[in-house]
């Protein structure tokens, strides 16, 4: 078989699961292999942080959502002077050569801290803001590099990298953690979120040849997609309160936290009191992370690019959010450890085979600023003050003696109000690729008629 057939073979499969075609396989794979890389490193970490979490006191864990609050924060005005002042092809690499360095610093931290009481509260912090910084940085670049018609098919796709990624980042952390220690992990951590700074330049690279070969004035606007945004560093702040549809997205971004912080504040009490050991934590986690990693990569794979084919984006990204109607509901009638880990796994598959991607898509239809400082703002700033928040709510239901029943209660009214949220948002998304699209066409036809 010659290599163009080979070649023609390889693209029809790359269609037939994920509707990918011939000149975008390239970018998708690159995509593909980056968010793994970076996701593997995140979820090896995860059991840890789980692990930290309950080192550290569970009772202490709204005040640890205030801390990450309180660094994301921090850390806003320092991505946005990043992003004004620096071309893409710098500040992403800087970005996760940033988290990997601080990888071995906690590292050597560890070995020299025998008690680990206060290095567990500062990773668990520092993990949770890194846990939303690397994904976020991810899908900016993909938004800026992908048209809304690309998004819809090869989010899918390229969302499935996050899921191999949460594949083997579990299975790692469950069989490596009672043999060489939960601390160790962190280097195999490190190497992977280092080998993904090298799809980064693909990327960058890949982009340019394509805005280059099909005119940037037809596919971006502002001209050279690599030069630095400008702008205040304030801007994620400014742009979102002052667009109606960003503004909906983060009150979207506030609802699902709210959702999977109750979730999480119940798993941490009941595994606290069934598994004191902290190795058989972590090995439960790894084991939980890995089936909810592996139904999210059949769907990612198989089923998204269909579903939004089939479907209206307003239709697929409520389905997550009505499935933890039932779900909560199932846990207030059922409140043990078990039924909490079934739901647990459904809110998890939900969010990232279906709400992840289909939340990114709402962000091909802005402009570059938007895509990278709103966004970031958004997913880090918006998401962990959801957190906080509900992690404070939270303490205030289990203080006024409200039992797992209860909450779960509330947690199905929250589920309710997210899913009417998310169908109307993604019919304004809708409505504004429409309108786009009409300015385009409309925009080609005029300029035909002058030549």
């Amino acid at each position: 078989m010659s290599s163009d057939t080979q070649q023609t073979a390889a693209q029809r499969w790359l269609w037939r699961i994920a509707r990918i075609e011939g000149h975008e396989a390239g970018a998708a794979m690159a995509g593909f292999a980056y968010i793994f890389c970076a996701f593997t490193a995140y979820m090896i970490l995860r059991p840890v942080r789980e692990t930290m979490g309950i080192t550290s006191g569970v009772s202490n864990l709204p005040s640890l959502f205030w801390g990450t609050l309180a660094v994301t924060l921090l850390t806003q005005p320092i991505f946005g002077w990043l992003t004004s002042r620096y071309r893409r092809t710098v500040f992403l690499p800087w970005v996760y050569g940033f988290f990997a360095l601080n990888l071995l610093a906690f590292y050597l931290w560890f070995q020299f801290d025998t008690e680990h009481i206060w290095i567990a509260r500062a990773f668990f912090v520092w993990i949770t803001v890194f846990a939303l910084f690397v994904p976020s940085v991810f899908w900016s670049l993909m938004a800026d590099i992908f048209r809304p018609e690309q998004a819809k098919r090869l989010y899918g796709f390229l969302a499935a990298g996050t899921s191999a990624g949460g594949v083997l980042g579990p299975l790692i952390a469950a069989t490596l953690a009672p043999v060489i220690g939960t601390i160790n992990l962190l280097l195999f951590s490190m190497v992977f979120l280092g080998a993904s700074i090298f799809c980064i330049r693909y990327l960058t690279q890949w982009h340019e040849r394509a805005v280059a070969a099909h005119h940037a004035a037809a596919t971006v606007k502002g001209g050279d997609v690599n030069q630095p945004l400008g702008g205040s560093l304030w801007a994620g702040f400014t742009l979102v309160a002052k667009s109606p549809y960003l503004l909906s997205i983060a009150a979207f971004i506030l609802l699902l936290t709210w959702v999977s912080t109750f979730l999480y504040l119940q798993q941490a009490d009941l595994v606290q009191k069934a598994l004191p050991d902290r190795d058989q934590q972590t090995q439960l986690f790894g084991w939980v992370d890995f089936i909810v990693q592996s139904l999210a990569l059949l769907i990612q794979l198989f089923a998204l690019s269909r579903f939004t084919k089939w479907m209206r984006l307003s239709t697929v990204i409520m389905m997550a959010p009505i499935l933890m109607v039932f779900g909560y509901s199932a846990l207030a009638l059922f409140p043990v450890l078990s039924v909490l880990l079934v739901v647990m796994v459904i809110r998890r598959v939900g969010e990232y085979a279906l709400v992840r991607p289909c939340r990114e898509m709402l962000f091909t239809s802005v402009d570059r600023e938007t895509k990278y400082k709103a966004k970031n703002f958004i997913d880090t700033a918006v998401y962990r003050t959801g957190d906080a928040t509900s992690g404070s709510a939270h303490a205030l239901l289990s203080w006024l003696g409200v039992a797992t029943s209860g909450i779960a209660w509330v947690g199905a009214a929250v589920a309710a109000v997210w899913a009417v949220l998310a169908y109307r948002l993604g019919n304004t998304h809708e409505r504004n690729i429409g309108a786009t699209e009409g300015e385009r066409v409309a925009g080609s036809r005029a300029e035909a008629r002058s030549t």
